[in-house]
């Protein structure tokens, strides 16, 4: 997973004016439950105290998608961390496993994609401003009044990682899609105009939930940048989020990589290595394999070889329902003889205008190496800035290496790595062919 190639969501454009200036009794904040949030089960009801914001990030939110992209354009945000009373600290996303207790219902994007029923709780008659170390109403009380008992459906899309009251003392904070708030309903009618003069950050609960109504299938697009040897994809239209995506790779299943902590987002791998069709599955929030292992094969779009320059470039695919794992297959015998070498490359960093590519060298034959080069090709427009465990031959093209004076030496079925950062954004280095001595 190359973190650096995927831009992250950017901070979310928050409303600047939040009725800090209303007036006032002190309540004290919503106490944390006992069990970490990201755990808690699926369909419990929880209180919160709600904010809003008025869109997503660009190009993507904080699971993966742009907002045009959306399944619903009622939507909330998560919290990244649960930290009552700590506003200062940073951790990383995804938060490690040795930071777990500091997960909050984001769960490093494993609830992205899942629909919430929130219901409109009570409205607060004093401040509401989640300042630090304060309650969240205060000079005031909170009331009940005609909006109580309001809901609506809306789709987790977004992460809460600021370092307010609201989104580090609640554990059960939604920041909800500001244009959502005048879209509530009871019993099927609508609620009212509760933005701007009814709302001033009122208490919900909310649970999760399918997705209302569902119906046809899931969607896959490539990010930007996505190509062969980084396909990045984001899938939505899900009826019940998603926790995991295998691919297969020369007839095995294999996990992809979450691509960071934007849920709907995994880098995946060719169904052969180095080419540009694709076979996946998806396994749902309840671990549930979706369709009962439903396969979905689709291929890169051709106008996305130098890498996607669209955010989101949607594919079509096929899909087999046969289910199961398929079996394995043969591999081919590797090539033998007195001597003999293979070469393979892998991305294994990414930044704006450039890239990091190391290679593996395998001694293939039945006789020990004592030296090998590799030639690679550069696409258009691509330099190499550095390389390292291996030596231009002078008398060759720069594309062209050898070994140092001390990685020749390769046992049969020996390897050894060299690697190079590269300057460009195309990440196709192509087929890499290899020479033993």
């Amino acid at each position: 997973m190359q973190l650096l190639s995927t831009p992250r969501s950017p901070a979310r454009r928050r409303t600047a004016t939040l009725l800090a200036a209303l007036c006032c009794a002190a309540l004290p904040v919503v106490a944390a439950a006992a069990q970490p949030p990201a755990v808690r089960a699926a369909a419990t009801e929880v209180l919160g105290n709600a904010t809003h914001f008025t869109g997503l990030g660009s190009p993507y939110g904080g699971c993966g998608l742009p907002q045009r992209e959306l399944d619903s354009q009622d939507f909330v945000a998560l919290n990244v961390f649960n930290t009552p009373g700590d506003y200062a600290s940073t951790y990383p996303r995804p938060v490690p496993d040795s930071n777990a207790s500091v997960k909050g219902l984001f769960d490093n994007g494993r609830n992205c994609g899942r629909w919430v029923k929130v219901t409109i709780g009570d409205y607060c008659t004093g401040t509401n401003d989640g300042a630090p170390g304060l309650p969240f109403c205060r000079n005031g009380s909170w009331v009940a009044d005609t909006y109580n008992g309001a809901t609506l459906n809306m789709l987790v899309a977004d992460s809460c990682a600021d370092s307010n009251a609201w989104c580090r003392d609640d554990p059960n904070h939604l920041d909800l899609a500001t244009d959502s708030l005048n879209r509530f309903r009871i019993g099927g009618t609508p609620a009212g105009t509760m933005y701007p003069d009814h709302w001033n950050n009122r208490h919900v609960s909310w649970s999760f939930v399918p997705a209302p109504d569902y119906n046809g299938d899931i969607r896959i697009g490539f990010l930007r940048g996505a190509q062969r040897y980084w396909p990045a994809i984001a899938v939505s239209h899900l009826p019940n989020g998603i926790h995991g995506v295998q691919y297969l790779a020369n007839g095995t299943w294999t996990d992809a990589v979450m691509n960071s902590d934007m849920g709907q987002s995994y880098v995946i791998g060719a169904t052969t290595s180095g080419q540009s069709s694709f076979t996946i599955r998806i396994r749902d929030a309840a671990d549930a394999w979706l369709g009962g292992s439903r396969t979905y094969s689709f291929s890169l779009p051709s106008g996305c070889a130098g890498g996607c320059s669209q955010d989101y470039t949607a594919v079509p695919y096929t899909t087999d329902t046969s289910g199961g794992t398929p079996p394995p297959t043969t591999p081919a015998p590797s090539p033998s003889g007195d001597t003999a070498c293979t070469a393979g490359w892998k991305l294994t960093g990414s930044w704006q205008g450039g890239y990091q590519a190391d290679v593996t060298v395998t001694n293939t034959g039945s006789r020990p190496v004592t030296g090998w080069s590799v030639h690679h090709t550069l696409p258009g427009g691509v330099t190499v800035a550095n390389r390292w465990n291996a030596v231009v031959d002078p008398s060759l093209p720069a594309t062209t290496v050898h070994n140092a004076s001390y990685n020749g030496s390769l046992a049969p079925g020996a390897s050894t790595t060299w690697g190079m950062t590269l300057s460009g954004d195309d990440r196709d280095l192509g087929t890499l062919s290899c020479t033993a001595s």
